[in-house]
């Protein structure tokens, strides 16, 4: 077992998973032009609302790492620990985010669950709403860009718990 210490107590806790591929290892050139997208794909959006499209896919796509990640790098930031909670439930939470942000992720959610069917017409059009066509298509890139990040951390199953802050900036 995993032993972890916090400020107040110690607890075992359940060990973790080992991650199943280094894919960035391996893959090293697709690594490079994944960040080479991120770096193009978060150009122009505002970084707090960028995490939170970030944050919510990964959510949705159960990607611990990059939940890991994304909630540390929005703290970090400044973002609400409260924003960042009630993100999972933001339907019911809408009074915590600007009528901008809800858009964003409700576009986030059609575009990360393409199963469900095509991006909705009314979704696509209210994000045209807040977002000039230039940072509308920035936010769709930036959509995009999460999903696939997610995709990798989930199939190689990618470790929680280890990133500080700013480790991929």
């Amino acid at each position: 077992m995993t032993t972890h210490t916090d400020d107040t107590k110690s607890q075992d806790l359940a060990a973790e998973v080992p991650v199943r591929l280094n894919w960035s290892q391996h893959a090293p050139e697709v690594y490079k032009a994944m960040i080479r997208l991120e770096t193009a794909a978060k150009r122009g959006l505002d970084p707090a609302l960028y995490e939170l499209v970030k944050i919510r896919a990964s959510q949705i796509n159960h990607c611990a790492f990059c939940l890991d990640m994304h909630t540390k790098d929005a703290l970090a930031a400044g973002e609400s620990v409260e924003r960042i909670v009630q993100l999972a439930a933001w339907e019911e939470s809408r009074h915590f985010y600007t009528e901008k942000e809800l858009a964003a992720i409700e576009l986030t959610e059609a575009v990360t669950v393409l199963t469900d069917g095509f991006v909705p017409d009314e979704v696509y059009a209210k994000a045209a709403g807040h977002f000039d066509e230039p940072e509308l298509a920035q936010l769709i890139a930036a959509i995009a860009t999460i999903n696939a990040w997610n995709r990798f951390g989930v199939t190689c199953r990618m470790t929680p718990g280890h990133y500080t802050p700013g480790g991929h900036a």
